[in-house]
C-alpha cells in the first residue's frame, strides 16, 4: 500500500484537476513492491488489461494505491489495483482544513501483467 498527497505539481489541468496517468504511476510502484515481496526483483511491468478512471482526483487529495497479485505463472504475475481518495481538502472552511472520509472513494481500478524472469527470482 501506498499512501500519498497529491501535490500541485500533480495538478495537470484546469481545478487542480490531477492527471490519471498518476494513478497508474502509483500502481507500478504497488506492482514493484509486491513483485520484491513475492520474488526479491523489481521485474518489469508488461501490460494493463483493464484501466477504469472512476472518480477525479485534485490537488490536496491524499490516494491510498493498494495492490494484489491474483496469479503466479512461470513468470507472469496478474496484479489487480484499486486508487482510493482517502482525505480531502476542505478550502470552503480554511485554506488548511481536510476531512478523513470515512468511506473512501474509489478514483481508480486496474489489471495488470508484471514479468520477473526467472533467473532473477530469489525467494523461490
Amino acid at each position: 500500500m501506498i499512501r500519498l498527497r497529491m501535490s500541485q505539481a500533480d495538478a495537470h489541468y484546469g481545478g487542480n484537476l490531477v492527471d490519471g496517468a498518476r494513478m497508474l504511476q502509483l500502481f507500478g510502484d504497488v506492482a514493484t513492491e509486491l513483485l520484491i515481496i513475492q520474488d526479491g526483483d523489481e521485474g518489469l511491468f508488461c501490460a494493463y488489461d483493464n484501466v477504469e478512471f472512476l472518480n477525479p482526483v485534485y490537488a490536496g487529495d491524499y490516494i491510498e494505491a493498494v495492490g494484489e497479485i491474483t496469479h503466479v505463472g512461470n513468470s507472469s504475475r496478474k496484479m489487480t489495483f484499486e486508487a482510493r481518495k482517502v482525505i480531502k481538502p476542505r478550502p470552503d472552511i480554511s485554506d488548511s482544513a481536510a476531512d478523513v472520509l470515512a468511506d473512501p472513494i474509489v478514483v481508480c481500478r486496474a489489471t495488470g501483467t508484471c514479468v520477473v524472469p526467472i533467473k532473477c527470482q530469489r525467494n523461490k
